[in-house]
């Protein structure tokens, strides 16, 4: 039975997927009902990818800020519909092996898992009812007349907006982040890791490998691992 008051704070991409915003966004590029504008969104998407990746190293926040505006003028019924396809056909493949044995080890000892990702909501729908998450927080697009502004509703979740989301959603079902877990695969998690109890570095990069082990957090690897090893 789940215990009140601990909660367990997963990543998304790097943590428990191998996915990121990017493919995902190519995945309803190439779906376009119309195959023209389906190639001009997917070639200046190509193009753009070295761009998205300098912007994204220098601030997750201004990254997704920008990013986003690519979805202007979609439909936001034809998003939402392509939704289990896209869980389908991309997410799902892409989910480490011991992802889904995490979250039921951590439900199993009276945590409750809430999914924390600057990715968009329907995007995450399917995962939250695959994976059994019982919350998540993340981003969602503004729409005007059923149509994608380009915009995101704010609060804009990245960064140090991660923990201020956290603990709004802890405070509201009487939980602290004290005695909770943050997972995260990023240094730019680095907030949301250092602001619970058990902060654990997820198939982490040089950056948070290094950080992790300075201040003797655990190391989990989930790529390619069925059975989820700490390190």
């Amino acid at each position: 039975m789940t215990t009140p008051g601990r909660m367990a704070f997963y990543d998304f991409d790097g943590t428990l997927s191998s996915g990121n915003v990017v493919r995902r966004y190519a995945f309803f590029c190439r779906r376009q009902p119309s195959r023209q504008r389906a190639a001009v969104k997917f070639s200046k998407l190509v193009l753009s990818v070295p761009a998205w990746v300098a912007l994204d190293l220098r601030s997750r926040r201004r990254f997704n800020e920008v990013f986003y505006r690519e979805y202007r003028g979609l439909q936001e019924n034809w998003l939402r519909q392509q939704a289990e396809r896209l869980f389908e056909e991309l997410i799902r493949p892409s989910l480490y092996p011991g992802a889904g044995a995490l979250i039921e080890r951590d439900r199993a000892e009276g945590y409750r898992p809430v999914l924390v990702s600057g990715e968009l909501d329907f995007a995450l729908d399917c995962v939250v009812r695959y994976l059994g998450f019982e919350g998540v927080i993340c981003n969602s697009l503004q729409f005007r007349g059923g149509v994608a502004t380009g915009e995101v509703e704010r609060p804009l979740i990245a960064e140090e907006e991660k923990v201020a989301a956290m603990r709004r959603y802890a405070s509201e079902r009487d939980a602290a982040l004290e005695g909770s877990k943050a997972y995260s695969d990023s240094l730019s998690d680095l907030p949301m890791l250092e602001a619970v109890g058990y902060p654990v570095a997820v198939n982490p990069d040089r950056r948070l490998r290094r950080v992790a082990q300075a201040r003797g957090w655990p190391v989990l690897e989930l790529r390619g691992n069925p059975e989820a090893s700490l390190r």
